[in-house]
């Protein structure tokens, strides 16, 4: 078992998250897990629960701690669970919810590689019954190392702080040639780029020795993507693979073209 992602075979006992999604069909996940989830999961939507999308901080803002904290309440979560987080295998939303609860210091979460198929081919029984869990009261000694905001980036650009800014969307859209979502094209400037869906291997996600010539094992890194959803798998792989200086721009391109310049092209 790594210290991030658990392979379906390995789940023992615990408390499980279902986090499907699409980004095209917001409704898609909801639905999927009410007709059919790993028995005793719950569910946390990427938008309604993961996300405040009455910030202007990107897309897909980070919520407040109060807004969290009230979602691991109503959770019915304690730092006594093992909690092992699904997605539809090969996505971004299971690590999306993982790196929110390590930023609340919850001590034992996994992101099940392979996703809710490989939970099924495990021999995890699947139902449609919504369960219950009694709400919990937290003490929560939040993670503030791993959470930057646009300022910190800022001052990455600018020199003041020393740190890899690495860009986890396709290169076409790194380089500014396309831009299907944003209204700027490019990069933060400075940043490198390595696309996290190179980490796909079918439905699961793997480190890749290439990484290891992108950023170094030593080296303070910033992930960020469009939004901070495709930044978290990136950053999870990195995690697991013993990488101990990580951040994560949650506000990402998305709220940085809103306030300052961009780069096109590679920076090597």
């Amino acid at each position: 078992m790594g210290n991030v992602f658990v392979e379906a075979t390995e789940v023992k006992s615990g408390r499980f998250i279902d986090t499907r999604f699409n980004l095209q069909d917001q409704e898609w996940g909801l639905k999927e897990y009410q007709n059919a989830h790993i028995e005793g999961s719950i569910y946390w939507d990427l938008e309604k629960d993961l996300s405040d999308l009455s910030s202007t901080e990107g897309r897909h803002s980070m919520p407040s701690k109060a807004q969290l904290q009230q979602l691991f309440e109503q959770s019915g979560l304690s730092y006594e669970d093992t909690i092992y987080v699904y997605d539809q295998g090969g996505a971004p939303f299971a690590a999306r919810a993982w790196w929110m609860l390590k930023y609340a210091n919850f001590p034992k979460v996994y992101i099940v590689n392979g996703g809710i198929d490989a939970l099924k081919d495990a021999g995890f029984n699947v139902t449609n019954e919504i369960p219950k869990f009694n709400p919990t009261t937290l003490n929560i000694d939040w993670n503030e190392g791993i959470y930057v905001n646009r300022q910190y980036v800022k001052n990455v650009v600018d020199g003041v702080e020393h740190a890899k800014l690495l860009d986890a969307r396709a290169a076409i859209r790194y380089r500014g040639e396309m831009e299907p979502i944003d209204k700027v094209a490019g990069h933060i400037p400075n940043a490198i780029n390595y696309d996290w869906e190179q980490l796909k291997e079918g439905p699961s996600l793997r480190f890749k020795d290439e990484l290891l010539n992108v950023v170094q094992k030593n080296e303070d890194i910033v992930v960020y993507c469009g939004s901070g959803v495709t930044a978290s798998p990136l950053y999870a792989i990195l995690a697991d693979a013993g990488y101990d200086n990580l951040k994560l721009y949650v506000g990402s391109f998305s709220d940085w073209i809103n306030h300052y310049d961009v780069d096109t092209g590679d920076n090597k």
